[in-house]
């Protein structure tokens, strides 16, 4: 199936460089000029090959086809599905995270997706229900704005080096009574937990970005805060995944009675939440000069009714 480009309605003049793409390839290649493919890779003597480096964001990918990724995965993919279905409009956007396909139940005719890497791009195109790819920087969208009426972002600011400019950007491009869908790490879990450790130790517990952006775990109350000052308004939530970042299927099945004692007893301490925000706009109404004497004005406050 032939993959539809971004409207040009929705894109405006930036000095930041970003690349649209149809079925994976770029636009800023010229249209002239036939694909011609890469050189093929000759062995250096002694035969052996070139060492191929991995492309960035393998190794969070890699961690989230893990055990306790596909819990994870899992759970916000039900999520997401239960929460864009019913928000309607023209345009929406998944914000990266190629793993989830944020907007599969959403009813919207045009989805699109933004990677900052081609790698993660070319798994979002092929993964999700996106018909249109743009490489661009999260702190620097490339689109008009009030031009989109949802956006996704699965663990966006969780991974982005200024989640706050990222906020602003989303607030300048989404439409009036538009609405944003986020997830995120939470910092008060057994998986909060596992990371404040790994990080001490000079690792963590989900592997950085290909720019060295190790998970932030930022709080759902400092979100909210941020999302206040926005003029966004929270329409509501959910906490999920309680059971601890164990690396095998068997000891997540061990500890599945978790689940619902969590969701019970102790919600605001799951693995990770989800946050629906609405942006709203303080409207006006003018109001002309009254043409009304003060006579006319009070006789039109006169009783209906006269004592004989």
């Amino acid at each position: 199936m032939q993959r539809l480009l971004v409207s040009s309605s929705l894109f405006r003049d930036a000095t930041a460089p970003t690349q649209a793409h149809m079925g994976g390839a770029s636009l800023t290649q010229a249209a002239n000029h036939a694909d011609v493919p890469p050189p093929a890779r000759q062995p250096v003597p002694g035969g052996q090959p070139f060492h191929q480096p991995e492309p960035p964001g393998a190794d969070l990918a890699a961690f989230f086809s893990s055990p306790r990724g596909r819990y994870l995965l899992a759970w916000e993919q039900a999520q997401f599905d239960a929460r864009v279905s019913d928000i309607f409009g023209f345009n929406a956007g998944q914000l990266g995270m190629p793993e989830l396909d944020c907007l599969r139940t959403n009813r919207m005719p045009f989805a699109f997706a933004t990677a900052e890497n081609a790698f993660d791009g070319h798994r979002l195109l092929a993964g999700t229900r996106c018909t249109a790819l743009v490489e661009s920087s999260f702190e620097a969208l490339p689109f008009a704005g009030q031009s989109i009426d949802l956006l996704a972002l699965p663990h966006t600011l969780d991974f982005s080096a200024d989640p706050h400019q990222v906020l602003r950007e989303v607030e300048r491009v989404l439409a009036p009574e538009g609405r944003i869908v986020i997830t995120g790490f939470n910092p008060f879990s057994f998986w909060g937990l596992a990371q404040m450790v790994g990080r001490a130790g000079g690792g963590g517990l989900l592997p950085p970005k290909a720019d060295g952006t190790h998970a932030q775990f930022m709080s759902l109350l400092r979100l909210k805060d941020w999302l206040k000052l926005l003029n966004f308004e929270v329409e509501g939530g959910a906490f999920g995944c309680y059971r601890p970042p164990v690396r095998s299927d068997a000891w997540l099945d061990h500890t599945r009675w978790l689940e619902p004692a969590g969701d019970r007893w102790w919600p605001v301490f799951g693995a990770v939440y989800l946050i629906v925000a609405v942006k709203r706009v303080a409207g006006m109404r003018l109001i002309g000069r009254s043409w009304k004497t003060q006579g006319q004005r009070a006789a039109s406050l006169a009783p209906a009714t006269r004592n004989c």
